[in-house]
Order: C-alpha cells, then sequence, then structure tokens
C-alpha cells in the first residue's frame, strides 16, 4: 500500500475549497437515510460535495472517479428525560411569544452531538487525520485543512433548508405609518368604556387610525370575534390602520393594516394615538393580544389534545414501518402524507423492486433525481434493515428521519412548497402526485391506485336534454352541510358559552366542554351526491341562458378512495374558516349507488358544437375555440384577460362555473397571468441554436421519462427557464409523438416494460366497497397553521404518527379527520 502522504498528494488537485453558493450535503447521504450519526457515519466528497454512507461511498468512487471524502461521525449525548411529559402532549412550559426556537416560544427539540472528522482515500480507505496532516508537506496540509475547514464550517444543504427559529410576531412597518393621513375632527376617544358605533359590541374592538371610528372586528365562523363593521369601515373609506383598543400599554399596541391585510408596526403610534386624546404611557392591558390568541388556538385542548391523544401514556413503537420522520420547521403535512402514501401497494413496488436499478441510474448528483429521492424516502418510511432501526433509536428515544433533500426537491419551483411556512396536506398529495404522474411517463404509474374518472351529468331544463362529460380526478372533495349539524343550533350559536369555555380550558380547566358541531356522515354524502342547479348555463339546444341540473358520479372506482372532508372554506369577508365539526365518518364503505349510469334509455342529448373533452389534471385538455362569453364574464369579475382565457380553456369550454372553480385553484400560480399557448403555437421566442442550455435543466427532464432531444426542444421553447419547460413538454405531447418518450433518455423499447404510455388517461375499475386504513387530521385554524398527523392501521391495530413519534394509538380521533384513505374491499 502506497504512502498516505503521496497518495494525498496524487490526489490534492480533485480536493476543493467550498465557495460561497456550493452546496455542502453534510448532514445525509443522497442516496440512504444514512447520516453522520448513523452506524458507518457519512463521507462527504471534498470535490462535488455530495454525501454518501458506508455501503455507498464506493458506488459513487467506481462512478466518479474520485478518491478524497471528509469522512463525518456523530455520537449522540445522553440527554435527561422528563418524565412529566407524554407522547403528544403539548410543551409544558405555557409559551409566550408565537414563536419556535426562541425563548418565550414553543419548544424545539435540540440534539447534543460529539463528532469526529478524518480524510478517507478510497479504494483502500486510508485514513488521514488532522494530526497526520500536521507532518506532510505545506501545499499538502494548507490545501486539504482548508477544504475540511471550509465544508465543516460551511452551512450544510441540510441546516439551510430548516428553519431552526420562527418568530411569528416578527412584524413589518406599515408603508402607510409615517405618512398617515388623520382627520381633524375633534374626536377624543376615553381610556374605557368603549363600544362599538354600530352594533354596541363591548370585545374585540378597533380604533381607526384616520377617523377614530371605534367599531368591532371580524366574524369568526362559530358567530363570536364580531360583526366586520371596522373591515366594513374600510372598505367604504380605504382608510388602511386600525389599533385594537384594550391591547395598547407603553411598550406598543396591535396594530393591522386592512390594505396590507397584515399586523404591522406603526412608529408613530404615539403619535397618532394622541391624535385622539389617547396617551399611550398611562394605558393598561384589558384584552388578550391577537397574539395571544393565535397562542391559544395552537393550543386548543378541544383539538390539540384529541388527535394527538394526548392525557394517555402511548406506547412507542419501533421496526419495520413505523418509522418517523423529523418536522423541518413546519413540515408536519409532508411528514403525514408521505407515511400515508408508503403503505400503498403500488408506491412501495414502484421505489422497492428496481432499488439498484434506481441507483444506478441516478445523475451525478442524485439529490435532484426525483425516483431517487422518493426511494430515500421510502426506506425513511419502511425501514427495515437492522442498522437503519438502531439509527432510529437512541436509549429509548424515537429519533426519526429528516427528509430535507426530498423536501427541497419536490417543493422547489413552487411558490409554497419551497417555503417553510404550513401548508395543505390536500395540496401537497395532489402536487406530488402530479409529480409521480410527470416522472413515470413509462413503467408503472403507482398513482394509477387513486385515479378516477367522474361523470357529469347535465340536463337542460327547458328542452330536457341533456349532456354527459368525463374528468379525472383523485380525490372526493365531500361537502360538510353545517344545517345538517344534530346538536342543537342554540348551541352552536351562543357566542358567549364557547368564549368562556375557551377562557377556562386556557386556565388549565380540562372540565370545559367543546363545543362542536356534530354532522353526519350521510349528511355529507347526500350533498355530494345530489342535483346542482346551474342558473346561468348556455343550452346549445334553445341557443340561450337557462337552468340546468348537474349531477356528478362515479365512472370507476379507483383501488384506493381518498375523501376530503371540506372544513376549510371563506367567510363573507373571504377571511379563510376552518369549520370545527365532528364527522361520523364509517370503517367501511359502500359507494355502489353512485356508480355512474350513462346515457339513458330514450334521453336526447344536446347538440354538440365540439365533441366533450376528456378533463385531465396531467393531460391537457384541447379545444378548438374559446367560449368569449365565458371569458368575458370572468373578466368583468376583475381576473387577468390571459388568466380567464385558460380557464375557459383547460376546463373545455364546460362553463363558467367550471371555469371559476380553475381560478380559484390556480390563483397562485407564478405563469396564472401569463399568455395562454394554444397547442402547436410557438411559447415564446424561445432560445437559438447557438445559444447554450443549461445540462441540468436537461438532465431534470431526462429523469422525467423524456428523450434529450425532447428536452432541448422544450427548453428552447421556452427561453431555458425549467419549469416553464416542463410545463410545455406535457401540453405538446402530441407534437412529440414522433419522438421517442422514453425514461431516463432512452428508447421506448429499452425502458420499464418495454412500452409507450397507453394513449389517454387509464384507470382502473371494480367494486365500490371499501375499508378504512388511514386518516390525516389537522390541528389549527387553518391551512396555513396548525399541526398535522396521521393515523395507519397496520396488522389491526391504529398506529399515530406524530412526526418522529410513532405509537399504538388507543383512541384514534377517526371523527376530527381531514383526509380519509380508504382501499377496495376485495369480494
Amino acid at each position: 500500500m502506497a504512502d498516505v502522504g503521496e497518495v494525498l498528494m496524487s490526489v490534492l488537485s480533485t480536493i476543493r475549497v467550498p465557495k460561497p453558493g456550493d452546496r455542502v450535503h453534510k448532514d445525509e447521504c443522497a442516496l440512504s437515510f444514512s447520516s453522520p450519526e448513523t452506524e458507518g457515519g457519512l463521507y462527504v466528497c471534498m470535490n462535488t460535495f455530495l454525501g454518501f454512507g458506508s455501503q455507498y461511498v464506493g458506488r459513487h468512487h467506481a462512478r466518479s472517479g474520485q478518491r478524497a471524502y471528509l469522512h463525518i461521525t456523530r455520537t449522540r449525548k445522553a440527554k435527561v428525560h422528563d418524565n412529566n411529559s407524554g407522547s403528544g402532549h403539548p410543551p409544558k412550559k405555557k409559551p409566550t411569544r408565537l414563536a419556535i426556537g426562541i425563548e418565550g416560544g414553543f419548544d424545539v427539540e435540540q440534539e447534543q452531538y460529539e463528532e469526529d472528522v478524518k480524510v478517507v482515500i478510497l479504494p483502500d480507505r486510508q485514513e488521514v487525520t488532522s494530526d497526520d496532516l500536521a507532518t506532510m508537506p505545506d501545499v499538502v496540509k494548507e490545501r486539504v485543512s482548508l477544504s475540511m475547514a471550509g465544508i465543516m464550517a460551511a452551512d450544510s444543504v441540510s441546516h439551510t433548508l430548516q428553519v431552526q427559529q420562527w418568530d411569528g410576531e416578527v412584524r413589518q412597518e406599515s408603508r402607510h405609518a409615517a405618512d398617515l393621513k388623520q382627520l381633524d375632527n375633534g374626536l377624543k376617544i376615553p381610556p374605557s368604556g368603549w363600544r362599538c358605533e354600530v352594533c354596541d359590541l363591548q370585545e374585540n374592538l378597533w380604533m381607526n387610525l384616520t377617523d377614530g371610528k371605534v367599531l368591532c372586528g371580524r366574524r369568526y365562523f362559530n358567530g363570536s370575534g364580531g360583526n366586520n363593521h371596522a373591515l366594513l369601515h374600510f372598505q367604504e373609506t380605504g382608510y388602511p390602520l386600525a389599533v385594537k383598543l384594550g391591547t395598547i400599554t407603553p411598550d406598543g399596541a396591535d396594530v393591522y393594516s386592512y390594505d396590507e391585510d397584515d399586523m404591522v408596526l406603526d412608529s408613530k403610534l404615539p403619535e397618532h394615538l394622541s391624535h385622539f386624546g389617547i396617551d399611550m404611557m398611562t394605558m393598561e392591558k384589558t384584552e388578550r393580544t391577537m397574539t395571544e390568541l393565535e397562542i391559544a388556538v395552537n393550543q386548543r385542548v378541544g383539538e390539540w389534545e384529541v388527535i394527538q391523544e394526548s392525557g394517555t401514556t402511548l406506547r412507542p413503537l419501533f421496526g419495520p414501518g413505523l418509522t418517523g420522520m423529523k418536522n423541518l420547521g413546519n413540515s408536519c403535512y409532508l411528514n403525514s402524507v408521505m407515511q400515508v402514501l408508503f403503505t400503498v401497494p403500488d408506491f412501495e413496488s414502484k421505489y422497492v423492486s428496481n432499488i439498484d436499478k434506481i441507483i444506478d441510474e441516478a445523475p451525478s448528483d442524485p439529490t435532484q433525481d426525483f425516483k431517487t429521492q422518493v426511494r430515500y424516502v421510502r426506506d425513511i418510511c419502511s425501514a427495515k434493515d437492522e442498522t437503519c432501526l438502531l439509527a432510529l433509536c437512541f436509549q429509548g428515544d424515537q429519533i426519526g428521519i429528516a427528509p430535507r433533500m426530498f423536501k427541497a426537491l419536490v417543493g422547489r419551483g413552487h411558490p409554497e412548497f419551497s417555503t417553510n411556512r404550513q401548508q395543505d396536506a390536500q395540496e401537497f398529495l395532489l402536487h406530488f402526485i402530479n409529480m409521480v404522474e410527470r416522472n413515470c411517463r413509462s413503467g408503472s404509474n403507482p398513482s394509477e391506485a387513486f385515479r378516477y374518472l367522474v361523470e357529469e351529468r347535465i340536463v337542460c331544463q327547458q328542452s330536457q336534454k341533456a349532456k354527459y362529460t368525463q374528468r379525472v380526478d383523485y380525490i372526493v372533495q365531500l361537502p360538510v352541510p353545517m344545517d345538517q349539524a344534530t346538536n342543537t343550533g342554540e348551541e352552536l350559536r351562543c357566542a358567549k358559552e364557547l368564549q368562556e369555555a375557551e377562557r377556562r380550558r386556557e386556565e388549565g380547566d380540562t372540565s370545559a366542554p367543546t363545543v362542536r358541531a356534530q354532522i353526519p356522515f350521510t349528511a355529507c354524502m347526500a350533498a355530494l351526491s345530489e342535483p346542482e342547479v346551474l342558473t346561468d348555463f348556455w343550452s346549445s339546444a334553445v341557443q340561450a341562458k337557462t337552468t340546468a341540473t348537474k349531477t356528478t358520479r362515479f365512472a370507476s372506482f379507483p383501488d384506493h378512495l381518498v375523501i376530503q372532508i371540506k372544513k376549510f372554506t371563506f367567510g363573507l369577508d373571504w377571511v379563510p374558516k376552518k369549520l370545527d365539526v365532528s364527522i361520523d365518518v364509517p370503517d367501511t364503505l359502500d359507494l355502489s349507488a353512485l356508480r355512474a349510469t350513462g346515457q339513458q334509455p330514450g334521453e336526447e342529448l344536446l347538440p354538440e358544437v365540439a365533441p366533450p373533452p376528456l378533463m385531465t389534471p396531467d393531460v391537457e385538455v384541447k379545444a378548438p375555440v374559446l367560449d368569449d362569453s365565458t371569458v368575458s364574464q370572468l373578466c368583468e369579475m376583475g381576473f387577468p384577460l390571459e388568466a380567464c382565457r385558460k380557464a375557459v380553456y383547460y376546463t373545455g369550454n364546460t362553463g363558467i362555473d367550471a371555469a371559476m372553480n380553475w381560478i380559484m385553484s390556480h390563483m397562485d400560480d407564478p405563469d396564472f397571468s401569463a399568455p395562454l399557448v394554444m397547442p402547436g403555437c410557438s411559447s415564446g421566442p424561445g432560445t437559438t441554436p447557438t445559444e447554450s442550455l443549461s445540462e441540468e435543466h436537461l438532465a431534470t427532464i431526462v429523469s422525467m421519462g423524456f428523450s434529450r432531444d425532447q428536452a432541448t426542444r422544450a427548453l428552447r421553447a421556452t427561453s431555458n427557464v425549467l419549469d416553464r419547460a416542463v410545463d410545455w413538454i406535457f401540453s405538446h405531447l402530441d407534437d412529440l409523438e414522433s419522438m421517442d418518450v422514453s425514461e431516463g433518455g432512452r428508447s421506448a423499447a429499452e425502458s420499464e416494460g418495454g412500452r409507450d404510455p397507453p394513449p389517454g388517461p387509464r384507470v382502473r375499475d371494480g367494486p365500490g366497497k371499501y375499508e378504512l386504513f388511514a386518516f390525516i387530521s389537522h390541528m389549527g385554524t387553518s391551512t396555513m397553521c396548525g399541526h398535522y398527523v396521521c393515523h395507519i392501521k397496520k396488522d389491526q391495530q391504529w398506529v399515530i404518527f406524530n412526526d418522529q413519534k410513532v405509537c399504538a394509538s388507543e383512541k384514534p380521533p377517526k371523527d376530527l379527520g381531514y383526509l380519509y384513505f380508504y382501499r377496495r374491499v376485495a369480494e
């Protein structure tokens, strides 16, 4: 074996010092669950800065030719356990700030490690310690030491993707504060005894800082809070800033900007209050601040404790399929969805049966490859080998694995999922399914397990002629008919009773009642299946607008059925609300009565102006002509012209309702107002043949199952913008039929299964009888805050997955779920 110093000198030219902007993967393996804490530690390539576990570093060396790796091992220090804390309990210390990882905020578990670092030279795995370097020539010592120090000092990709601290109380200065206009109306506000000038409410009062009007705040979904008079005053006058009376102290107050739609700072608040006779220095707090209210909401005993099954000692579980996932700063929505998906056989087989093939075909940077990262998360959720299980259990603790690279990849380019804010689990599920669709152009497609056809039957009430259309869907959205609550309406309307119960719970009175609407599941199903009246339907039979009825049925039943309880809605003021309801969701479900029957005997069809399109989320709808009247109606509502044209186009000219639903679902898209590009039309100036294309962008598109020629064409048509190119290539599939559609850039014959994807959406069908096997629950007031957990039935035992904590469930709160997952019952 050659002298280690000579070996190190021979590879010195390949050893780099990280520069600003370099991505350093020093916390987790790019191909597996390994990390510096697992057995064998982590090997960081000193050239590419990719990290690999001991079982994969040899493979990377063989493929890349790199030899120098920084070997990092960490040993977790033992921590003192708090015997008073149980699984699922809220923090023992009551938070005083709406913050995470900050003094006074919600607790964040901090782990302490002892670290060992050395250089390893492959293939002989010769080791070089810091002491060894001291005896080597200066040129070697300096270069290697700088690289080691740079790698260790650099913010790892994991660190930069993780929110270590979050302070929800940090507010920005209002743009209206400096030059706020205040009316000289002689109005002086007394120090107490305030009432709403419209309805005489004495709570939740806000004073407008322009004219001094004292008005009540927003109405909450349960009828409490206020009557929206402060908001209505802004809408009438445009006066932007208001201060919450009762929160004014010498240190400040709650100030809200209706124009900026956020809590803000007002650096001139003492001056603005003095204008109406209020001396800030003499005021005392008499009402809870908005921060205190939000903290209370995020710790609501009624929902928080029941869903997490607090109050009982839950038995921790370990073993295959019982591995938790760390919360990456509000990533519980992702954790819950992925835990459920990898109990579905289609996802398990897709990313298990061909593990070696996935790894062998991964690009040079596997952190950017979809199949590799999904397989990695599958390894987390289904950890089976002893090394992984030992890594996830330290002195009885459930440590869990943090899927940071996966989160970064699936969120890349998305305006919401690329952030560390809380998200809607249902929206993430659809987003992930869409990514699976795009990356499974050939071979098996696990999203088919959820895909089904919906038949919509529209009957013109004037001519009694019918129209049938079909569309693909993945989730049944179940409405919540609040008027069907079985408990008394008086109980639900009693705002004072609700507030008193909330106050008692905050003070620790666990006997305080939780007032929650009880909705029968049968009422939700009836609301889904009952005909919808369309009052503005354009009938091709009578050539005029008339009334029609629309009935929705299942044209096929999927292998796995996802039901979303539509708890999240908007109030009259368009403020997001969550319906606090209990629904008796059944363990078994029979939807056979909701199967579509198609055209009835003797039934006449509405004349077709164009063949009805088959609308799918993953195959672009092509309609030859846009309905100008629908486009005009949408424009009159204030939406951008190009967005209106897209809405009509992508819903296949099926009317204002469908187009409006499309707009509401895509308002946050980055290209919402971008021009609509029809198939066969140029999508823009593109790049010229002489302009270079990003190799990384090309590799990304090829990894989705397209050839390099197709990827090149898509990038040239979209000015080398990756996100636009991906959208372009999926909207021009017909134009690309003459080109090979393949996986990994190979021909179709060499790809999985050796076949091209079938034309149109492929759906499975079978009996409409199902059994419940998982559900995801949400705690909080909206999808943008709170917490998600999931319950999964494994071997006839319900298991709760609360991020990294995995326990046997004692009382699964099936009535409080948000997403329910059913599988077909074999007959």
